[in-house]
Protein backbone atom coordinates (compact mmCIF):
# COMPACT_ATOMS: atom_id res chain seq x y z
CA UNK A 1 0.00 0.00 0.00
CA UNK A 2 1.65 3.02 -1.08
CA UNK A 3 1.07 6.86 0.31
CA UNK A 4 1.56 10.52 -0.29
CA UNK A 5 5.12 11.71 1.06
CA UNK A 6 4.84 15.60 1.33
CA UNK A 7 1.25 15.32 3.21
CA UNK A 8 1.32 15.23 6.77
CA UNK A 9 -2.02 12.57 5.60
CA UNK A 10 -1.89 9.84 4.67
CA UNK A 11 -4.10 8.52 1.39
CA UNK A 12 -4.37 5.17 1.21
CA UNK A 13 -4.39 3.38 -2.40
CA UNK A 14 -7.06 1.23 -3.23
CA UNK A 15 -10.47 0.86 -3.36
CA UNK A 16 -11.62 -1.93 -1.34
CA UNK A 17 -14.62 -4.28 -1.25
CA UNK A 18 -15.79 -3.22 2.33
CA UNK A 19 -19.35 -4.12 1.53
CA UNK A 20 -21.16 -5.80 -2.07
CA UNK A 21 -23.63 -2.67 -1.79
CA UNK A 22 -22.00 -0.02 -3.21
CA UNK A 23 -24.58 2.37 -0.93
CA UNK A 24 -22.59 2.08 1.64
CA UNK A 25 -19.21 0.67 0.11
CA UNK A 26 -18.24 4.21 -1.74
CA UNK A 27 -18.85 5.82 2.25
CA UNK A 28 -16.59 3.26 3.62
CA UNK A 29 -13.76 4.15 1.33
CA UNK A 30 -14.70 7.62 1.13
CA UNK A 31 -13.30 7.75 4.99
CA UNK A 32 -10.45 5.15 4.35
CA UNK A 33 -9.20 7.27 1.36
CA UNK A 34 -9.62 10.47 3.10
CA UNK A 35 -7.28 9.47 5.55
CA UNK A 36 -9.36 9.94 8.47
CA UNK A 37 -10.46 5.76 9.34
CA UNK A 38 -8.32 3.00 9.84
CA UNK A 39 -8.90 -0.17 7.22
CA UNK A 40 -9.49 -2.49 9.89
CA UNK A 41 -12.63 -0.79 11.25
CA UNK A 42 -14.17 -0.22 7.54
CA UNK A 43 -13.33 -4.05 7.03
CA UNK A 44 -14.86 -5.24 9.98
CA UNK A 45 -17.84 -3.21 9.83
CA UNK A 46 -18.86 -3.99 6.21
CA UNK A 47 -19.69 -7.37 7.70
CA UNK A 48 -22.21 -6.12 9.91
CA UNK A 49 -24.21 -3.75 7.91
CA UNK A 50 -27.42 -4.54 5.83
CA UNK A 51 -29.35 -1.68 6.30
CA UNK A 52 -29.16 2.05 7.38
CA UNK A 53 -30.34 1.19 10.79
CA UNK A 54 -27.01 -1.49 11.02
CA UNK A 55 -24.85 1.71 9.26
CA UNK A 56 -25.80 4.01 12.43
CA UNK A 57 -25.06 1.23 14.91
CA UNK A 58 -22.01 0.05 13.77
CA UNK A 59 -20.58 3.63 13.17
CA UNK A 60 -21.32 5.17 16.62
CA UNK A 61 -19.85 1.77 17.93
CA UNK A 62 -16.85 2.79 16.19
CA UNK A 63 -16.82 6.43 17.72
CA UNK A 64 -17.76 5.03 21.02
CA UNK A 65 -14.45 3.16 21.25
CA UNK A 66 -12.54 5.64 19.42
CA UNK A 67 -13.02 8.28 22.19
CA UNK A 68 -12.33 5.62 24.54
CA UNK A 69 -9.06 5.22 22.81
CA UNK A 70 -8.18 9.07 22.52
CA UNK A 71 -8.16 8.09 18.56
CA UNK A 72 -10.10 11.53 18.24
CA UNK A 73 -9.47 12.27 14.94
CA UNK A 74 -11.39 8.74 14.22
CA UNK A 75 -14.23 9.38 16.40
CA UNK A 76 -14.55 12.72 14.89
CA UNK A 77 -15.26 11.26 11.56
CA UNK A 78 -16.60 8.14 12.46
CA UNK A 79 -19.83 10.77 14.21
CA UNK A 80 -20.18 12.02 10.81
CA UNK A 81 -20.12 9.10 8.88
CA UNK A 82 -22.87 8.23 11.68
CA UNK A 83 -25.13 10.76 10.74
CA UNK A 84 -24.73 10.97 6.81
CA UNK A 85 -27.62 8.58 6.28
CA UNK A 86 -29.78 9.86 9.01
CA UNK A 87 -32.69 11.68 7.65
CA UNK A 88 -32.78 15.37 8.69
CA UNK A 89 -36.03 16.03 10.67
CA UNK A 90 -34.35 13.24 12.69
CA UNK A 91 -32.76 14.79 16.02
CA UNK A 92 -30.06 12.57 15.98
CA UNK A 93 -28.44 14.17 12.93
CA UNK A 94 -27.66 17.45 14.87
CA UNK A 95 -26.12 15.00 17.61
CA UNK A 96 -24.03 13.86 15.56
CA UNK A 97 -22.37 16.40 13.73
CA UNK A 98 -22.23 18.27 16.86
CA UNK A 99 -19.98 15.41 17.87
CA UNK A 100 -18.22 15.53 14.77
CA UNK A 101 -17.52 19.37 14.78
CA UNK A 102 -16.24 18.90 18.81
CA UNK A 103 -14.07 16.15 17.79
CA UNK A 104 -12.60 17.58 14.81
CA UNK A 105 -11.39 20.88 16.36
CA UNK A 106 -10.19 18.48 19.28
CA UNK A 107 -8.14 16.60 17.08
CA UNK A 108 -6.31 19.41 15.10
CA UNK A 109 -6.37 21.94 17.48
CA UNK A 110 -3.17 22.97 17.28
CA UNK A 111 -3.13 23.58 13.46
CA UNK A 112 -3.16 27.10 12.18
CA UNK A 113 -6.75 26.78 11.59
CA UNK A 114 -8.62 30.37 10.91
CA UNK A 115 -12.57 30.06 11.30
CA UNK A 116 -14.30 33.35 9.74
CA UNK A 117 -17.69 34.01 9.04
CA UNK A 118 -18.11 35.86 5.58
CA UNK A 119 -20.88 38.45 5.35
CA UNK A 120 -23.76 37.13 2.70
CA UNK A 121 -26.72 39.25 2.20
CA UNK A 122 -28.14 39.20 5.84
CA UNK A 123 -26.25 36.34 7.02
CA UNK A 124 -23.24 34.40 6.44
CA UNK A 125 -20.77 31.88 5.36
CA UNK A 126 -18.49 29.29 7.08
CA UNK A 127 -15.54 29.65 6.15
CA UNK A 128 -11.23 28.52 7.42
CA UNK A 129 -8.36 29.78 6.29
CA UNK A 130 -5.01 27.67 6.58
CA UNK A 131 -1.63 29.36 5.89
CA UNK A 132 1.19 27.68 3.32
CA UNK A 133 3.83 25.60 4.72
CA UNK A 134 7.29 28.10 4.08
CA UNK A 135 7.00 30.58 0.95
CA UNK A 136 2.97 31.11 0.09
CA UNK A 137 3.22 30.16 -3.81
CA UNK A 138 -0.73 31.46 -4.63
CA UNK A 139 -3.80 30.92 -3.11
CA UNK A 140 -6.57 28.29 -3.84
CA UNK A 141 -10.10 28.38 -2.86
CA UNK A 142 -11.88 24.49 -2.34
CA UNK A 143 -15.50 23.73 -1.76
CA UNK A 144 -17.45 20.52 -2.03
CA UNK A 145 -20.80 19.61 -3.39
CA UNK A 146 -24.49 18.25 -2.61
CA UNK A 147 -23.60 16.75 0.82
CA UNK A 148 -19.89 17.58 2.00
CA UNK A 149 -19.11 19.60 5.13
CA UNK A 150 -15.83 21.71 4.76
CA UNK A 151 -14.41 19.94 7.62
CA UNK A 152 -14.22 17.05 6.05
CA UNK A 153 -12.78 18.44 2.95
CA UNK A 154 -9.02 18.85 4.95
CA UNK A 155 -7.08 16.17 4.42
CA UNK A 156 -7.21 17.64 0.83
CA UNK A 157 -6.69 21.25 2.41
CA UNK A 158 -3.71 19.86 4.49
CA UNK A 159 -2.41 18.99 1.59
CA UNK A 160 -2.28 22.05 -0.40
CA UNK A 161 -1.15 24.03 2.27
CA UNK A 162 1.79 21.40 3.00
CA UNK A 163 2.74 22.40 -0.88
CA UNK A 164 3.24 25.57 0.23
CA UNK A 165 -0.26 27.24 -1.00
CA UNK A 166 -2.83 28.95 1.25
CA UNK A 167 -6.08 27.32 1.59
CA UNK A 168 -9.43 29.37 2.08
CA UNK A 169 -12.25 26.63 1.57
CA UNK A 170 -15.95 27.50 2.46
CA UNK A 171 -19.71 25.97 2.85
CA UNK A 172 -21.61 27.89 0.34
CA UNK A 173 -25.71 28.41 0.33
CA UNK A 174 -27.16 24.54 0.92
CA UNK A 175 -24.18 22.74 2.72
CA UNK A 176 -22.69 22.32 6.13
CA UNK A 177 -23.11 25.07 8.37
CA UNK A 178 -24.61 27.29 5.92
CA UNK A 179 -27.59 25.75 5.53
CA UNK A 180 -27.59 24.18 9.50
CA UNK A 181 -27.07 27.40 11.30
CA UNK A 182 -27.82 30.45 8.94
CA UNK A 183 -30.82 28.72 7.11
CA UNK A 184 -29.33 29.37 3.49
CA UNK A 185 -30.77 27.32 1.31
CA UNK A 186 -28.73 25.90 -2.22
CA UNK A 187 -28.65 28.63 -4.90
CA UNK A 188 -27.03 27.08 -8.19
CA UNK A 189 -25.50 30.71 -9.06
CA UNK A 190 -22.32 29.80 -7.64
CA UNK A 191 -20.77 33.08 -8.45
CA UNK A 192 -22.88 34.76 -5.29
CA UNK A 193 -20.75 33.25 -2.76
CA UNK A 194 -17.83 33.29 -4.91
CA UNK A 195 -17.76 37.38 -5.32
CA UNK A 196 -18.42 37.11 -1.30
CA UNK A 197 -15.71 34.93 -0.37
CA UNK A 198 -13.71 36.53 -2.87
CA UNK A 199 -14.29 40.26 -1.41
CA UNK A 200 -13.71 39.11 1.88
CA UNK A 201 -10.61 37.78 2.02
CA UNK A 202 -9.24 40.36 -0.91
CA UNK A 203 -7.91 37.91 -3.12
CA UNK A 204 -7.86 38.58 -7.29
CA UNK A 205 -5.94 35.74 -8.16
CA UNK A 206 -6.73 32.31 -7.03
CA UNK A 207 -7.10 28.42 -8.00
CA UNK A 208 -10.42 27.16 -7.52
CA UNK A 209 -11.11 23.57 -6.59
CA UNK A 210 -14.77 22.09 -6.81
CA UNK A 211 -15.55 18.68 -5.61
CA UNK A 212 -18.21 16.67 -7.03
CA UNK A 213 -21.11 18.28 -7.72
CA UNK A 214 -18.59 21.59 -6.20
CA UNK A 215 -17.34 20.82 -10.25
CA UNK A 216 -20.30 22.34 -11.33
CA UNK A 217 -20.74 25.39 -9.39
CA UNK A 218 -17.07 25.82 -9.20
CA UNK A 219 -17.37 26.01 -13.12
CA UNK A 220 -20.24 27.84 -13.02
CA UNK A 221 -18.77 30.49 -10.71
CA UNK A 222 -15.72 31.09 -12.85
CA UNK A 223 -18.11 31.44 -15.67
CA UNK A 224 -19.12 34.99 -14.32
CA UNK A 225 -15.64 35.39 -11.80
CA UNK A 226 -12.72 36.71 -13.67
CA UNK A 227 -10.35 36.55 -10.35
CA UNK A 228 -10.99 32.96 -10.70
CA UNK A 229 -8.11 32.00 -12.94
CA UNK A 230 -7.14 28.63 -12.78
CA UNK A 231 -10.39 26.25 -12.29
CA UNK A 232 -10.22 22.73 -11.51
CA UNK A 233 -13.42 19.88 -11.48
CA UNK A 234 -13.21 16.83 -9.80
CA UNK A 235 -16.26 14.42 -11.06
CA UNK A 236 -18.13 17.11 -12.90
CA UNK A 237 -21.95 16.67 -13.52
CA UNK A 238 -22.41 19.08 -16.80
CA UNK A 239 -26.16 18.29 -16.62
CA UNK A 240 -28.56 16.84 -14.50
CA UNK A 241 -31.28 16.51 -17.10
CA UNK A 242 -28.85 14.02 -18.81
CA UNK A 243 -28.60 11.78 -15.35
CA UNK A 244 -30.21 8.88 -16.49
CA UNK A 245 -29.31 7.12 -13.02
CA UNK A 246 -31.29 9.41 -10.98
CA UNK A 247 -34.20 10.38 -12.83
CA UNK A 248 -33.95 9.89 -16.19
CA UNK A 249 -34.20 12.45 -18.77
CA UNK A 250 -37.90 11.58 -20.60
CA UNK A 251 -39.12 11.13 -16.99
CA UNK A 252 -37.79 14.72 -16.22
CA UNK A 253 -38.99 16.59 -19.09
CA UNK A 254 -42.67 14.83 -19.29
CA UNK A 255 -43.78 13.73 -15.91
CA UNK A 256 -41.87 16.11 -13.36
CA UNK A 257 -43.39 18.91 -15.88
CA UNK A 258 -46.73 17.84 -17.17
CA UNK A 259 -47.87 14.94 -14.49
CA UNK A 260 -46.75 16.57 -11.16
CA UNK A 261 -49.08 15.40 -8.82
CA UNK A 262 -48.48 11.88 -10.49
CA UNK A 263 -45.37 12.13 -9.99
CA UNK A 264 -44.92 13.66 -6.53
CA UNK A 265 -47.09 10.86 -5.53
CA UNK A 266 -44.71 8.41 -7.14
CA UNK A 267 -41.64 9.60 -5.77
CA UNK A 268 -43.39 9.21 -1.81
CA UNK A 269 -44.27 5.60 -2.48
CA UNK A 270 -40.42 4.49 -4.06
CA UNK A 271 -39.13 6.33 -0.92
CA UNK A 272 -40.87 4.38 1.45
CA UNK A 273 -39.65 1.26 -0.67
CA UNK A 274 -36.45 2.43 -1.40
CA UNK A 275 -33.62 3.56 1.26
CA UNK A 276 -30.97 5.16 -0.84
CA UNK A 277 -33.63 7.03 -3.07
CA UNK A 278 -35.32 8.09 0.46
CA UNK A 279 -31.95 9.59 1.61
CA UNK A 280 -31.28 11.34 -1.61
CA UNK A 281 -34.46 13.32 -2.13
CA UNK A 282 -34.95 13.76 1.67
CA UNK A 283 -31.34 15.21 1.85
CA UNK A 284 -32.20 17.56 -1.37
CA UNK A 285 -35.08 18.69 0.34
CA UNK A 286 -33.70 19.83 2.90
CA UNK A 287 -30.95 21.52 1.20
CA UNK A 288 -33.87 23.21 -0.90
CA UNK A 289 -36.24 23.64 1.80
CA UNK A 290 -38.83 21.86 0.17
CA UNK A 291 -41.96 19.93 1.39
CA UNK A 292 -42.44 17.62 -0.99
CA UNK A 293 -39.68 15.87 -3.46
CA UNK A 294 -41.00 16.85 -6.98
CA UNK A 295 -40.61 20.61 -5.88
CA UNK A 296 -37.11 19.41 -5.08
CA UNK A 297 -36.17 17.96 -8.47
CA UNK A 298 -37.64 21.20 -9.47
CA UNK A 299 -33.97 22.87 -8.48
CA UNK A 300 -32.05 19.99 -9.12
CA UNK A 301 -32.76 19.98 -12.55
CA UNK A 302 -31.49 23.94 -12.87
CA UNK A 303 -28.15 22.17 -12.76
CA UNK A 304 -28.01 21.95 -16.38
CA UNK A 305 -25.71 22.58 -19.46
CA UNK A 306 -27.89 25.94 -20.15
CA UNK A 307 -27.35 27.30 -16.59
CA UNK A 308 -23.65 26.21 -16.14
CA UNK A 309 -22.52 28.24 -19.04
CA UNK A 310 -19.21 27.03 -20.10
CA UNK A 311 -19.00 29.23 -23.26
CA UNK A 312 -17.89 31.87 -20.87
CA UNK A 313 -15.68 30.24 -19.19
CA UNK A 314 -12.57 31.78 -19.96
CA UNK A 315 -9.89 30.18 -17.72
CA UNK A 316 -7.69 27.40 -17.26
CA UNK A 317 -9.26 24.37 -16.56
CA UNK A 318 -8.46 20.83 -15.27
CA UNK A 319 -11.15 18.20 -15.32
CA UNK A 320 -10.88 14.95 -13.47
CA UNK A 321 -13.00 12.05 -13.68
CA UNK A 322 -13.44 8.66 -12.61
CA UNK A 323 -13.53 6.00 -15.85
CA UNK A 324 -16.14 4.14 -13.44
CA UNK A 325 -18.08 6.72 -11.75
CA UNK A 326 -20.99 5.94 -10.21
CA UNK A 327 -22.43 8.83 -9.80
CA UNK A 328 -22.10 10.20 -12.80
CA UNK A 329 -22.37 8.81 -16.28
CA UNK A 330 -18.72 9.11 -17.53
CA UNK A 331 -20.24 10.42 -20.94
CA UNK A 332 -20.20 13.64 -19.06
CA UNK A 333 -16.95 14.10 -19.02
CA UNK A 334 -16.90 14.52 -22.70
CA UNK A 335 -19.55 16.73 -22.92
CA UNK A 336 -18.03 18.59 -20.41
CA UNK A 337 -15.09 19.02 -22.05
CA UNK A 338 -16.98 20.06 -26.09
CA UNK A 339 -18.42 22.56 -24.08
CA UNK A 340 -15.70 24.60 -22.79
CA UNK A 341 -15.35 26.29 -26.17
CA UNK A 342 -13.57 29.70 -24.65
CA UNK A 343 -11.51 27.82 -22.19
CA UNK A 344 -7.73 29.00 -22.32
CA UNK A 345 -6.73 25.90 -22.32
CA UNK A 346 -8.75 22.66 -21.14
CA UNK A 347 -6.78 19.66 -19.58
CA UNK A 348 -8.55 16.80 -18.86
CA UNK A 349 -7.42 13.70 -16.79
CA UNK A 350 -9.51 10.17 -16.68
CA UNK A 351 -8.53 7.74 -14.12
CA UNK A 352 -8.60 4.35 -14.85
CA UNK A 353 -9.18 1.09 -12.82
CA UNK A 354 -5.60 0.55 -12.97
CA UNK A 355 -4.58 3.70 -10.82
CA UNK A 356 -7.53 2.81 -8.46
CA UNK A 357 -9.10 6.26 -8.66
CA UNK A 358 -11.74 5.36 -11.13
CA UNK A 359 -14.32 6.35 -8.98
CA UNK A 360 -16.22 9.28 -7.97
CA UNK A 361 -14.11 12.05 -6.54
CA UNK A 362 -10.81 9.52 -7.45
CA UNK A 363 -11.84 7.71 -4.00
CA UNK A 364 -9.53 4.77 -4.21
CA UNK A 365 -6.33 7.05 -4.85
CA UNK A 366 -6.96 10.81 -3.84
CA UNK A 367 -3.18 11.16 -3.13
CA UNK A 368 -3.08 10.52 -6.91
CA UNK A 369 -5.70 13.22 -7.59
CA UNK A 370 -4.17 16.01 -5.74
CA UNK A 371 -0.42 15.08 -6.98
CA UNK A 372 -2.58 15.63 -10.33
CA UNK A 373 -3.78 19.20 -9.10
CA UNK A 374 -0.25 20.53 -7.66
CA UNK A 375 1.81 19.53 -11.00
CA UNK A 376 -1.03 21.10 -12.97
CA UNK A 377 -1.32 24.49 -10.52
CA UNK A 378 2.47 24.77 -10.89
CA UNK A 379 2.84 24.62 -14.42
CA UNK A 380 -0.34 27.14 -14.60
CA UNK A 381 1.43 29.29 -12.37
Amino acid sequence: MTTQKKSKFTFPVGYYQFHKDQVYNFQLNRWHSLGYARFEDMKEVGKKINSFGDWKAEMLNLAETAVSEKRFMNAAFYYRAAEFYVLPDNPEKKLYYDKFIKYFYKTFENDAIERFEVPYGKTFLPAMKIPPAGEKNSTIVIHGGFDSIVEELYSIIKYFSDHGYEVIAFEGPGQGTARRKYGLVFDYEWEKPAEAVLDYFNLNDVTWVGISMGGWLGLRAAAYESRIKRIIASSVSFDVNQYTNIVGQQFANLFLRHFRNYTNNAMKKKMKKNPMYSWFSNHLMYINDKKVPIEAFDVLLQLNEENLHSDLVKQDVLILTGRKDHMVPFKMHNMQIKALTNAKSVTEKVFTEETSAHNHCQVGNIGLALDTMIKWIEEKL
